[in-house]
């Protein structure tokens, strides 16, 4: 095992740093100048101005000479400095880092949970009307957009019933403390990870359902009836533990697509994670926060790829003898 992982950690380290260098190369082939940029935005047209602001970001430099920078910065750890905020990246995104996993692992839980119970129970109810039901409320939470769903939540829960608060990630200036502060950033999640997790849901309640069905016409599931267990058995120790390896590989590539689609929740609901900071580093042209962003992105997309290898080594030995 622990030479299964230090091969996916060294394969994750060349990855990782290839995508520094790709992420890197197309932001600066991307149209817009932040120095213009931050020039327009205080008045000031001067040449002379614009040629000070890009010396002092070491834009004026060559192309290898930023790159070579960057990549050497990243591996200290060190992601730059925001010209637009007046701080290092990496305080930045660690300042954000917190609201964005608490969002995204709820998310995810949720998903996994309702997905999985979901597809067993449409599973156990083929071709009856539990399935249609399941499936048919699946289909529709996968095809809406995720921006409508999270618009019409709020509209409800918060405009129209007042449930929950609609936006941000606590209450403002109520100063709450221990376990009211608690409860209180827990009922601002509720919208958001519930919205967001909903569309992962519909992926791995059919993704479960498609497997425990194919799975239940396997010969040793065929042995099991035949030797006389108990439909409950079957359906958990011999059809679900089989039907939840490809569950687990699709969970595995979400988690990290998760990531993307928090950027459109946490605009919607002003939450103040690392979503957000990108949609507004592109907008106001910040490239080391955008770069930042994309390098914790990659970063946490590997975790999940990593975690995901070693839990299916665990729900599958027999994958051991292939590594």
């Amino acid at each position: 095992m622990i030479r299964f992982i230090l091969a996916r950690l060294v394969k994750a380290v060349v990855i990782l740093l290839a995508i520094l260098v790709l992420n890197f190369t197309l932001i600066h082939m991307a149209p817009g100048d932040p120095a213009a940029v931050m020039a327009g935005e205080a008045g000031a047209t001067d040449e002379q101005f614009l040629e000070d602001l890009r010396r002092r970001f070491g834009l004026d430099q060559p192309f290898l000479v930023q790159l070579w920078i960057y990549v050497k910065g990243a591996i200290q750890l060190d992601l730059g400095y925001s010209y637009r905020r007046g701080m290092p990246v990496a305080e930045l995104l660690w300042d954000r880092l917190p609201a964005t996993l608490l969002l995204t692992g709820t998310a995810f839980f949720i998903s996994i949970i309702l997905g999985v119970i979901a597809g067993v129970a449409a599973a156990a109810r083929q071709g009856r009307w539990g399935d249609t039901i399941i499936s048919t409320l699946a289909l529709l939470f996968y095809a809406t957009p995720l921006f409508w769903i999270a618009l019409m939540s709020v509209l409800l829960f918060s405009v129209v019933l007042g449930w929950l608060p609609g936006f941000g990630y606590e209450t403002v200036g109520a100063n709450y403390t221990g376990i009211e502060r608690v409860i209180d950033i827990g009922r601002h999640l509720i919208l958001p990870a519930t919205t967001l997790g909903l569309f992962f849901t519909a992926v791995y309640m059919r993704m479960t359902r498609a497997s425990m069905l194919e799975v239940s016409r396997l010969d040793f599931v065929k042995t099991a009836r035949a030797k006389g267990l108990k439909p409950r058995v079957i359906q958990r120790r011999h059809i679900l533990r089989n039907a939840l390896l490809p569950v687990i590989t699709l969970a595995g590539l979400q988690a990290g697509q998760i990531v993307g689609g928090a950027v459109l929740t946490e605009t919607v609901f002003a939450w103040p994670g690392i979503g957000r900071l990108m949609f507004e580093a592109i907008n106001q042209r910040d490239y080391n926060v955008l770069l930042g962003v994309f390098f914790v992105s990659a970063a946490m997309v590997l975790l999940f790829n990593l975690i995901t290898d070693i839990i299916y080594v665990l729900v599958d030995p027999r994958i051991r003898i292939t590594q």
